[in-house]
């Protein structure tokens, strides 16, 4: 039951990012930026990711995740305008990276954790309180290996 609940996840994850990445059709030459729907979509993804990297020890795919998160809550930033999401997760953003420098697992934890209560806290100020971000319970990619090689 467990696989084929990832394999879902996964797969809708997958058709979310196929979506977002194709461009829209009509000839224009312009492109539309993504929505913050399917930005925070990836964003998602890379939540789930970071956790799993993160608590492997996987500390260069943590990174590197990490980067993913920030070029995308900076994209979010740029079209909310303001700082709403930088307030929010900046710090635990600075954290993580700091605890991911040092190969903390004990830090990795606490920031990770951090964040997750800063995108819930955004989700509150956006009113989108219904959307409620947690540590990952199942690993929908089952195609990476999250071990440290």
């Amino acid at each position: 039951m467990r696989v084929i609940l990832a394999a879902s996840i996964a797969g809708a994850l997958i058709g979310i990012a196929v979506a977002s990445a194709q461009t829209p059709s009509g000839g224009s030459t312009e492109t539309e930026p993504p929505s913050i729907r399917d930005i925070m979509a990836k964003q998602q993804m890379r939540h789930i990711k970071l956790w799993f990297a993160g608590s492997a020890g996987n500390w260069p795919l943590a990174d590197y995740e990490v980067d993913g998160l920030k070029d995308g809550f900076e994209a979010v930033n740029e079209q909310l305008g303001g700082n709403t999401v930088a307030d929010a997760v900046g710090a635990p953003l600075a954290a993580l990276e700091k605890a991911i420098d040092g190969k903390q697992r004990a830090a990795f934890l606490s920031a990770f954790d951090k964040l997750t209560a800063g995108c819930n806290s955004c989700h509150h100020t956006l009113d989108h309180a219904f959307i409620v971000i947690r540590r990952p319970a199942l690993l929908p990619y089952s195609d990476q290996t999250f071990a440290v090689q």
